[in-house]
């Protein structure tokens, strides 16, 4: 059994393109890596391929393998789309902040949906609960296999080996690199080749207020996919030289900005990362170059960035304020 040919050799490979429109007053330059030009849609496709193809070539995975995650949304696609193309069994685990076009998107690829409604009763958080449910799970199915984005090698790897090495061959050795965090697949990905290279990059992370990942307090956060709740297994001390953590208010403005001045229509993640760099903005020497991984794509956010309606009632913000229209 192998995962080679077809939709598989779409993967990676996306553009990187300057962000000269919404940054032209800067004397600074900043380019966008459109990780949603991925065929699943967003940054995830990366380890969902790795980790599968390693799963495969060590006999983890066979043809009647039901694969299991647990995912808020986009990692759930990507590997949906993949078992669906090797014709195996998948079933992902959310909770009730993954979006309806997630879910759909996600059964559309013959993937099976497993809703945990309850937070754990000790911390309070869904992600513990969906672990949880992933183990009881993997109890019913003997020959399940779970991929496990949150401790698997095989995740990191993935953004070492494609999406950090893309952005070196076209860039070279960034000066800053602003990367949202979650699983920390891509950013511990990207920190483990800077520093094989010896770069002096340095590596901001952009997390939700909210998230405990670098030792923030815990609140609540809106959108899935940035931020967590415990910390992942994947985190390691000294991956990021910053950490700028964003408000939803601020993914839903970096979002419209992005569309207003790029044309680029993003998720919730990508306009946190946006509003990062604008944050750090007046202590980026002039001169700079920046990445900034914009991880997936905004179609799966219409009822909710993308919804004036919704970004009223949920944030308390009037997106059709002078304010709003000079921003």
């Amino acid at each position: 059994m192998k995962l080679e040919g077809g939709i598989a050799e779409a993967i990676g490979g996306t553009p990187l393109i300057r962000l000269e429109r919404l940054f032209a007053k800067k004397p600074f330059e900043v380019y966008g890596k459109l990780e949603w030009m991925n065929p699943g849609g967003s940054a995830k496709d990366r380890p969902a391929l790795s980790m599968l193809r390693e799963a495969i070539r060590r006999g983890d995975i066979t043809k009647d393998t039901v694969v299991i995650e647990s995912s808020s949304g986009n990692l759930a696609i990507s590997l949906a789309q993949l078992c669906c193309y090797m014709g195996i069994r998948f079933i992902c685990v959310v909770d009730p902040r993954t979006t309806e076009q997630h879910k759909q998107i996600i059964r559309s690829f013959h993937g099976e949906i497993d809703l945990v409604t309850e937070p754990d009763k000790e911390t309070g958080e869904f992600l513990p609960a969906r672990i949880r449910r992933v183990q009881e799970l993997l109890h019913q199915w003997p020959q399940a296999y779970w991929t496990n984005q949150y401790s698997n090698p095989d995740n990191y790897r993935a953004h070492a080996d494609t999406t950090m090495r893309e952005i070196g061959e076209q860039l070279g050795a960034v000066d800053y690199l602003f990367c949202a965090v979650s699983s920390c697949g891509t950013i511990r990905g990207c920190m483990e080749y800077i520093r094989s290279q010896n770069w002096s990059t340095q590596i901001v992370a952009v997390d939700a207020v909210g998230s405990v990942i670098f030792g923030g307090e815990k609140g609540p956060r809106k959108f899935p996919g940035m931020g967590a709740g415990i910390t992942p297994g994947l985190y390691r001390p000294g991956l990021a030289d910053q950490v700028v953590n964003v408000s939803d208010e601020e993914c839903v403005r970096g979002c419209r900005s992005l569309v207003r001045r790029e044309a680029i229509l993003a998720g919730a993640s990508s306009g946190g990362v946006i509003s990062a760099v604008n944050r750090l903005a007046e202590m980026i020497p002039a001169g700079s170059v920046c990445a900034a991984i914009l991880p997936d794509r905004g179609e799966r956010y219409l009822s909710t960035v993308y919804s004036d309606a919704w970004v009223r009632q949920e944030l308390g913000l009037d997106l059709c304020s002078p304010m709003e229209a000079k921003a």
